[in-house]
């Protein structure tokens, strides 16, 4: 069982007496120097502390003067974004998807050097354990020649494969693995398993918003996208996606039910059930997108759609790319009654993965550590979780709105209507700052007044005067 730090304590300590109401909004708070002698903790403990208190809004510090309560010690929380509706006409219908070249764009600005990285979609690779898996990687190539070309071939390395099963087994779920396809990450897994078992016209059911990937497949395979209302914390509306099937036909649905990006809902088991049972009536396809699912904040594993699958109809895909290592890309899929399919895909698309980098993975897995250091992960997001969306509750004006993501590290933000999230984008990067519009998370303008923010990496001052800047930019577009 984890140890909450001292510091962390002793805030929460200091920040009941104030709801209490024994220091008052206004009132001076002990010193540093003064606090670490009266709670006999370190004068670091009682910075942290402090610094936490202040991110969260109970406190302020006056320069020259100390520390004092807020006035409004603890901001009013805003609601979570709205829910997307369904009673417009124009949900009802499927529509082609052209989203690529908005996200290269936005994706190409994101990355370039000295930006405040908040509108990017990966984790902060310094969390990740990447040199000790890289010097597995050496040792084998270095010993290359025990390796086989055949190992190369679908479905992967036999050592990674095992390795993987033995991981769901250990989250509740019995995996054979020869269930299993080793991938390019879990982008080419999902677009396997789309071209497995739709082709090209077909209508394929996504949430809305979605992260992006799930377009692109869409878009490049030439089908079409049926955007389901899609619940901030609770999913995808099951009952309006059985309300569009009657009225035309669904070739599959793609969904991320675990901290679903951008939105970060768990999907509530029953939800889960209830939506595979809906698949089974229909022989619909359900293509899992998992890359978050060990990312979660709460006490155990979440449950997958795979867990209520009777009939193969799931096709799970995910990756170590979120959760260890995003430099080797490597994802997979366990496809079901469709795994024949998708192994043929994976040998005619890419003919096979590289056996170095599985084998690398393979190895740490077995070294063990590998729970370990998702712990360290999942508390750290947790954490920053808490201090971003404290500031955009106190920075960013009324009539905003706020996910409240359960796993995962990115925020979705519902402005003040008024506002043009791809003038703020504009105007953020001119400042160093990017930030995710929303309009790359539809096939449609849905999400005009959204923006996705990451949240994972490591709390500092240019983080915090970043937020503040886009708060004040976001003010002056909705006024």
């Amino acid at each position: 069982m984890a140890v909450t730090p001292l510091y962390k304590l002793f805030a929460d300590q200091l920040a009941a007496s104030i709801r209490d109401g024994v220091l008052r909004p206004g009132e001076r708070i002990a010193s540093v120097r003064i606090a670490s002698q009266q709670h006999k903790v370190s004068v670091t403990t009682v910075v942290r502390a402090y610094e936490l208190l202040e991110s969260r809004g109970i406190i302020e510090s006056h320069p020259q003067s100390g520390y004092f309560v807020r006035e409004q010690a603890q901001p009013a929380e805003k609601p979570a974004p709205r829910t997307a509706r369904q009673d417009n006409p124009a949900w009802q219908q499927s529509t082609e998807v052209d989203v690529s070249r908005l996200v290269l764009a936005t994706l190409k600005t994101i990355q370039q050097d000295g930006t405040v990285p908040l509108g990017s979609p990966y984790p902060n690779p310094a969390l990740f354990p990447s040199q000790r898996v890289a010097q597995y990687a050496g040792k084998i190539t270095r010993n290359a020649s025990q390796s086989s070309v055949f190992d190369d071939l679908p479905p992967g390395h036999p050592d990674l494969l095992r390795q993987i099963a033995r991981r769901y087994l250990e989250n509740g779920l019995k995996v054979d693995p020869e269930e299993i396809v080793i991938t390019v990450g879990a982008t080419e897994a999902i677009n396997l398993c789309l071209q497995a078992v739709a082709k090209p016209g077909d209508t394929i059911a996504v949430e809305t918003p979605t992260f992006y990937a799930m377009l692109h497949a869409i878009e490049r395979l030439g089908m079409r996208a049926l955007e389901i209302p899609t619940d901030p914390e609770r999913g995808i509306d099951v009952g309006a996606l059985e309300e569009m099937m009657k009225t035309q036909p669904v070739a599959a649905c793609m969904v991320m039910p675990n901290f679903q990006n951008p939105l970060g809902f768990q999907m509530p088991d029953a939800e889960k059930e209830r939506l595979v049972r809906l698949a089974e009536r229909h022989e619909m396809p359900l293509i899992e997108n998992a890359v978050y699912g060990e990312l979660y904040y709460g006490n155990a594993h979440p449950s997958s759609l795979k867990n209520y699958d009777r009939e193969g109809l799931v096709l799970h895909c995910s990756s170590f790319s979120k959760s260890l290592t995003s430099a080797y890309r490597i994802g997979w899929a366990m496809p079901g009654r469709y795994r024949a399919q998708v192994e043929k895909l994976k040998f005619l698309n890419t003919l096979a993965t590289p056996t170095v980098p599985q084998r690398a993975i393979a190895e740490y897995l077995t070294q063990g550590g590998f729970e370990r250091h998702l712990r360290r992960v999942r508390r750290a997001f947790a954490q920053q979780r808490d201090l971003m969306r404290h500031f955009v509750l106190r920075f960013f004006p009324e009539g905003t709105r706020v996910s409240e993501p359960q796993g995962g590290y990115v925020l979705w933000v519902e402005l003040p209507s008024a506002v043009d999230a791809m003038e703020l984008y504009r105007r953020c990067l001119a400042l160093g700052i990017t930030v995710a519009p929303g309009r790359i998370f539809a096939a449609t303008n849905r999400y005009g007044h959204f923006i996705r923010l990451n949240y994972s990496y490591p709390w500092s001052r240019e983080i915090e005067q970043a937020l503040k800047l886009v708060g004040k930019l976001v003010e002056e577009l909705a006024s």
